[in-house]
């Protein structure tokens, strides 16, 4: 009985031990004379993979995929500039602004190169800076990834992305997510609307739309300018993006792999963690 009682006192110690090592830690970075707020995890001896939230996001977006990834490698999610904690000065937002800040992190923390995994407007900075910085990128996992024009932009529509009331949210909610129990969560709807005052990034995300309206960084006829590996990685029941642009994505990237999650919403990392998990660590570990 003492036996056993040690082992699993011993195997608990490891398993506290291997969460200690992997929880991430925040940290902050100055670029271009402002502060970044990132969270980093893992070895830092081992490759790194920088994670890329979307529109109105942050690093906590990651919080599901962190831990697990950084069990094989050096995890960074940041919060891009203009949005969570990182600072918010007034500028022109575009895409490109995403990307030349990304270069400059990665050098200010000498990263000579990573892997890229980003959500919607993350995975259109991912694969912009695959196009404008190849040196900087070993891999990119685009996860219903924006950067496609649209034949017609609806401004309606992309003005209701910057949240400023519960029905705005509401009806984001049932296009973001397939979950019926995410779709129609109050509690959720609340923390959202708070998370959003609490940011203070509407003016980021309006001045982002106004970089969308003038056409600027998108990426259509540039995907056959990616040669880095592809993971493509879609929720079939996406009401921001359609599984089409993930398809146009895979057409125009050579060699890409595209996987579709069957139920599943815009932000797949989150709606199905273990699954998007599973086909990240495989994919980052092909040679």
């Amino acid at each position: 009985m003492r036996k056993l009682l040690f082992a699993n006192l011993l195997a608990l110690i490891l398993v506290v031990a291997a969460f200690a090592q992997t929880a991430p830690t925040e940290k902050n970075v100055t670029i271009f004379g402002a502060k970044i707020r990132y969270l980093e995890a893992g070895d830092a001896a081992k490759p790194t993979v920088i994670l890329l939230h979307g529109l109105g996001a942050q690093a906590e977006s990651w919080q599901f995929n962190i831990t697990f990834l950084a069990q094989n490698y050096r995890v960074i999610a940041l919060d891009q500039i203009g949005f969570g904690k990182s600072d918010k000065p007034l500028l022109k937002y575009r895409v490109g602004t995403y990307v030349d800040f990304l270069d400059k992190f990665m050098a200010e923390l000498k990263i000579e190169k990573a892997s890229l995994v980003g959500n919607s407007m993350g995975g259109w900075v991912a694969a912009l800076t695959a196009i404008k910085y190849p040196n900087r990128v070993e891999k990119i996992v685009l996860a219903d990834a924006a950067g496609l024009a649209p034949k017609e932009i609806d401004l309606d529509r992309i003005y209701q992305l910057n949240n400023s009331t519960r029905d705005e949210i509401r009806a984001n909610l049932k296009l973001i997510f397939a979950a019926p129990a995410l779709q129609n969560n109050e509690a959720f709807v609340d923390q959202f609307m708070t998370q959003r005052i609490v940011a203070n990034d509407g003016y980021t995300i309006n001045s982002l739309i106004e970089s969308i309206k003038r056409k600027e960084d998108f990426l259509d006829n540039r995907l056959s300018e990616i040669k880095k590996p592809t993971l493509i990685i879609w929720g079939r029941q996406d009401g921001l993006l359609p599984l089409s642009d993930g398809e146009k994505f895979n057409k125009g990237i050579a060699g890409s792999q595209l996987v579709v999650f069957d139920n599943c919403g815009h932000v797949p990392q989150f709606e199905k963690a273990a699954d998007f998990n599973k086909q990240v660590l495989e994919f980052l570990r092909k040679n």
